[in-house]
């Protein structure tokens, strides 16, 4: 399998599951001390440095990988890009899943006529048609437009080029068909996690809850990267965890 995966201490197994633009470590170095209680899977998905380059970024290969690390039942853990591949993943190995959190997904899928949904879509789909060829360049728009709140060094180092030219190439994530049918019915607890920043990442994360019957959380301070404002997001997601363990 072309992905990495590193362990944070012991305990119960969690797997986490990083978005766009940064690698597993960068995006969940706030969550380290939840090792303390759980044994942290930190995945480097396919492509992701420090993970082999790939081709193309796309959330149905990204799934199938994730569907085979679940080899016990665990915690799935998703941000962003990789909440819609932990949504998908879940889909497929449920009886393995203990619980699952995503952290605004950009599954627009589920609720593509919500006008702030729409709008969004909209304006990234120009973006991906129109925006710089550079990857360095596309990046630092691209975190620009979701509220990323990512620091970016400049120039970028070779591990964030590396990421930020499989951003350039990635499936669009409305494409995903989430199965909000089978979720729903699966037997695991949910949680939804907003950054209370956008109306479109609010209408997805709206549109899970009801359809999901889960449980929701708005942790605000870091815009769409809701796991960097650290002990206020851990004390969720612990909380969380501990219900469904």
């Amino acid at each position: 399998m072309s992905i990495r995966v590193t362990r944070w201490g012991e305990g119960p197994p969690a797997l986490l599951v990083h978005g766009s633009v940064t690698s597993g470590e960068d995006t969940w170095s706030a969550q380290r001390p939840l090792a303390e209680r759980w044994s942290l899977l930190v995945v480097d998905r396919r492509g992701y440095y420090p993970s082999p380059p790939a081709d193309r970024e796309d959330f149905e290969v990204d799934a199938g990988d994730i569907a085979e690390l679940l080899t016990e039942p665990m915690h799935l853990v998703g941000h962003s890009y990789g909440g819609v591949v932990a949504l998908l993943a879940a889909s497929q190995r449920p009886e393995m899943v203990r619980s699952l959190t995503v952290n605004e997904p950009p599954a627009f899928g589920a609720c593509p006529h919500d006008p702030a949904v729409a709008q969004f879509v909209a304006r990234l789909v120009d973006f991906w048609a129109h925006g710089p060829e550079d990857p360095a360049a596309f990046l630092r728009t691209f975190v620009a437009q979701v509220g990323g709140g990512v620091g970016l060094p400049d120039p970028l180092p070779p591990p964030l080029l590396q990421n930020a030219q499989m951003l350039r190439n990635e499936r669009p994530p409305m494409e995903a068909k989430i199965p909000l049918d089978e979720l729903r019915v699966a037997r695991f607890p949910k949680l939804v996690v907003s950054g209370g920043h956008s109306g479109a990442f609010d209408a997805v994360c709206d549109t899970l809850e009801r359809e999901l019957q889960a449980e929701r959380a708005v942790v605000t301070g870091q815009g769409h990267s809701v796991q960097r404002t650290g002990d206020p997001y851990n004390q969720v997601l612990a909380s969380f965890l501990e219900r469904a363990g």
